[in-house]
């Protein structure tokens, strides 16, 4: 027996166009569903994002976060780790990510963590980090100091000691951090340990004294990185100078610093990357392309930074830059997500 004969032969067109109409709707309900499904890959998984132990790292994370959460990840809060610690971290899954990964100042961490079997590494999330020394440009311009080597003179080093000791005193890097390994290196390499003490604790607590020493007129002796806010405090040309860092004896790879305008400042140009658990990434092909896809300017990272140094730099300070961002940039986040959620279904 068909529908149809339920019906007076007049009155068969319309229930048929309401079974049709019926269908379609159920049909696109299912549609529906599944695109809702679909939309949120993440459903479900957790994820442990980490940082480094630098607050102005917060805003990079956060927006990774924020993408992650958009796709159904259920996201932890965000936890600080010295640098070494957090790749150990991520290569035994105690962790999902770091968007703080640098290269190649990180790969020896990279590598003794088990490395491409560990990791899963794709894309560059921020490009062309400089680094290096730097001293005030008044002491630059009087002693005519231009490179770091200059320091093996006891007269200059005797500049920016601070402690009586005779050494020029480095305002270096925290135990643990990428740059500790790269600082020693030079300091050895370049027969510097006699004349340079490469000054460790907390960096955020050392560069506010080297500000204040600077804001007294005394000469300043520090490494500094970009992005970060010192830079517009302490801004390269103006009030600072670089200092050129001739190469180690006999370096090959990434010990052969010197840059395409020329200049040496002892460091490779950096990419940074969002770095995550192989493991995981391979069980969740929507953040595994997220993660490839992600790009934020450095430009960008360094303007929040320095709102964070002009005092906006609580965790709900940080989120709304974060909302900020993303409406900026509204095209591209979304672009972002529809790849991800793509990623998925393949």
């Amino acid at each position: 027996m068909t529908l149809a004969n339920h019906f007076h032969p007049h009155q068969q067109r319309q229930p048929r166009l309401g079974l049709i109409a019926a269908a379609a709707l159920l049909a696109f309900g299912a549609a529906q569903a599944q695109t809702a499904a679909g939309d949120l890959p993440g459903k479900g998984v957790s994820v442990q994002p980490i940082k480094g132990t630098v607050d102005e790292e917060l805003f990079q994370t956060q927006l990774v976060s924020r993408a992650l959460e958009k796709l159904g990840y259920q996201v932890q809060p965000i936890k600080s780790l010295e640098n070494g610690t957090q790749h150990v971290a991520v290569a035994q899954g105690d962790a999902t990510f770091t968007a703080t990964h640098w290269m190649p100042l990180h790969r020896a961490f990279y590598e003794n963590n088990g490395g491409d079997k560990a990791f899963y590494r794709a894309g560059t999330y921020s490009r062309n980090a400089v680094q290096g020394y730097l001293i005030d440009k008044a002491t630059a311009e009087k002693y005519q100091i231009t490179s770091i080597t200059q320091l093996k003179d006891p007269k200059l080093a005797a500049l920016f000691d601070t402690d009586g000791d005779g050494k020029a005193d480095l305002t270096g890097c925290n135990p643990g951090w990428g740059c500790e390994l790269a600082i020693n290196k030079h300091l050895k390499g370049l027969n510097l340990e006699s004349s340079i003490a490469h000054k460790q604790g907390n960096y955020q607590a050392l560069i506010a004294d080297t500000i204040t020493r600077h804001k007294s007129g005394k000469p300043i002796l520090y490494y500094v990185w970009t992005p970060f806010w010192v830079n517009t405090v302490l801004r390269p040309g103006k009030e600072v100078s670089w200092l050129e860092v001739p190469n180690i004896p006999d370096a090959q790879g990434e010990d052969q610093t010197q840059l395409s305008n020329g200049k040496n400042y002892g460091f490779k140009l950096n990419q940074q990357y969002i770095l995550a658990n192989k493991a995981w990434a391979e069980k969740n092909p929507a953040a595994a392309k997220l993660f490839a896809v992600m790009q934020l300017p450095i430009e960008d990272i360094n303007a929040q930074n320095m709102r964070m140094r002009q005092g906006e730099s609580s965790s709900a300070d940080v989120s709304r830059h974060v909302d900020g961002w993303i409406k900026a940039h509204q095209q591209t986040f979304d672009g972002w997500l529809a790849l991800a959620r793509a990623a998925a279904h393949q």
